[in-house]
Parts: C-alpha cells; structure tokens; sequence
C-alpha cells in the first residue's frame, strides 16, 4: 500500500542513532565522537562491548558482533524486519515533509514526504511480545496481584532492554484483544511512575475491555488505572474496565455504550476522582444507567480488601 512506503536512506539521514538510544533509555557514555556502555541488544554486561559512531551514525557490539545503523539496530531491538522498523521510526519521530521532501512518490493530492499517517484512528496491533516475564515477582505481591491474575494479564517484571527495561510490564489490548502497547511501571515510584510508547494514543482503549465485553454482565465497572482494575478482577468482578487516567474521551464513551446498559463508577477517593465521577456521571446519564461508588476518602480500590469492594459495589445496586 502506498502509505507503508518508505525511504530507507533518507529516513537513516532524519533520525539520528543517539535519538533512538534515548527513546530505548540505553545508558551510555560519551568518549568524544563516540557513545560506549553495556549492548542492549544481547543485554551485555561489558561496559565497553557497545560502540555508537555520533559522526557514521552506526554502531558495533564487539561482543555479539551485532552492528549496522539505526534500522539495523532498531530491528535487532524489536526482532523485527528492516521494513517493519523503518515504519516504526517514523511513526515514533513523526517524520514528515519538514525533514524530508522526497519521500513519497505518487498523485499531488498527497503530502509529499510523509513517511506514515501522522495520526492513526486506532493503535496499531504489535508485531512482537516481550519475553521473559516474571509474572511472580515481589512488587506484584506486594501490590495484591496473585500469580493467576499476573500470568492470565501477561503482567510482570521485564528484565530485557529497551524503553521498558526493570519495569512491570502491562500489556493492553484493544478490543479485539490484540496488544497495542506495553504501560511500564516502575518499582520504586522513581518518575515518569508509567512510561507508555509515544505514538500510543491512550484516549483510544480501555483497559481490559475485551475481557469484560466477553462476560454475559451488561453492566460494567470502571475504575482509573491498571492495578484498581486488576483487585476488582480478583474480586470475582470480571466486568471491569481501566480508563488509564479519570477522563472520559469520546471514542471510550462509545466503546462502554456499545457493548454494556449500565456503567458503575468506582472512582479513586479523592478530589480528583470524585470530580471524575460527577463529570463521567453527568456525560453518561442521558444514555445509559448508571451508578456511583464513593470510596472513603483518599481510598483507591487497588488498596481495598476483595471483600469491601464486593460489599461497595453491592451497596451501590
């Protein structure tokens, strides 16, 4: 198709080898003209393996003897071919006709040079899956999240390289319940707490609702974030979704009306989720049934026992 085209040099001319470092936070030294540390490729502990020329735009690991330039090297990351890594960098760096006005052949109605479509009306599906997950790792424990729960959301610590390198990885799914990203905790709350692709456009997806849309309930709890949304889970409640956040864009607000009758609104406890709440509950009134849960104050459902959020909820019938 004629919007997968792309340039491979002049692409490898607009992006920049220690750009995309940065995007795969790789810890490195500069030496001069040149960038050394530990190859993230083969996850090397050598601290000197790893070699990026800023001058050749290329690099060289001398111990897995990987080397090449930023398409070589982004394919090697994602495992993924030369084509499939063109596209993703320019969809990461938004590579268009400012940077490049020869891109793309074909009919003058098009904006020549653009790489990709700047903006998608849905998240693409991923072509890969990290490995190597500990879906039994200590933080998920101590967050209330049991094994089942962590192996069944493919939930756990990643210890490969890469943008969500030593962090709880959740996947999240589209409706279709195809993976279009990987959210990143991290474990000590150090910022940014999540890291998220930067094309992923959030506003699109609900968290977990190709899970809840599958069970025979019409009515739907929806809660903010990930782990809220994993202990109503766990509380045998497994119509639950996750706004990632305490709005309410439109393209969510048609997914929950499309598929449930009823939405109950377990907001977190404080001024910021009851806001949410009022505002959520005044937008969806008119369309469907819909019923409110207050938490006690400064409370998140992610810190309630199973046992209270099943009596809140019941209450709130």
């Amino acid at each position: 198709m004629m919007d997968d085209w792309v340039d491979f040099a002049a692409l490898k001319q607009a992006v920049c080898l220690e750009a995309v470092l940065c995007y795969y936070q790789v810890p490195l030294r500069k030496n001069r003209n040149q960038l050394e540390g530990c190859c993230p490729i083969h996850q090397g502990k050598r601290a000197d393996s790893f070699r990026v020329s800023l001058t050749r735009n290329v690099f060289h690991c001398f111990a897995c003897q990987a080397s090449g330039d930023v398409l070589d090297f982004v394919a090697a990351m994602e495992q993924c071919s030369i084509r499939e890594a063109a596209l993703r960098l320019g969809r990461w760096f938004r590579i268009c006709s400012s940077d490049q006005s020869h891109l793309r052949p074909g009919p003058s109605s098009m904006r020549k040079g653009e790489l990709v479509r700047e903006k998608e009306s849905s998240n693409p599906p991923l072509s890969f899956a990290l490995t190597g997950v500990n879906h039994s790792h200590p933080y998920l424990v101590r967050r209330g999240v049991d094994l089942a729960t962590a192996v069944e959301f493919g939930i756990g610590f990643y210890p490969g390289p890469g943008l969500l390198s030593r962090r709880i990885v959740i996947p999240i799914s589209n409706a279709h319940g195809r993976t279009v990203a990987y959210a990143g905790r991290s474990l000590d709350d150090t910022l940014p707490k999540y890291k998220l692709p930067p094309r992923f456009q959030k506003t699109l997806e609900l968290f977990n609702l190709h899970r809840a849309a599958a069970t025979p309930t019409k009515t739907v709890i929806v809660v903010e974030g990930y782990f809220d949304c994993l202990r109503v889970h766990q509380a045998v409640l497994p119509g639950v979704v996750a706004l990632m956040g305490s709005s309410l864009s439109i393209e969510q607000e048609n997914a929950l009306l499309k598929r449930f009758q009823q939405v109950v609104l377990l907001l977190d406890g404080d001024e910021t989720g009851r806001a949410a709440t009022r505002t959520i509950a005044a937008k969806l009134s008119s369309k469907c049934l819909v019923g409110c849960v207050q938490l006690p104050d400064g409370a998140q459902p992610d810190q309630l026992s199973l046992t209270d959020i099943n009596e809140l909820l019941r209450v709130s019938k």
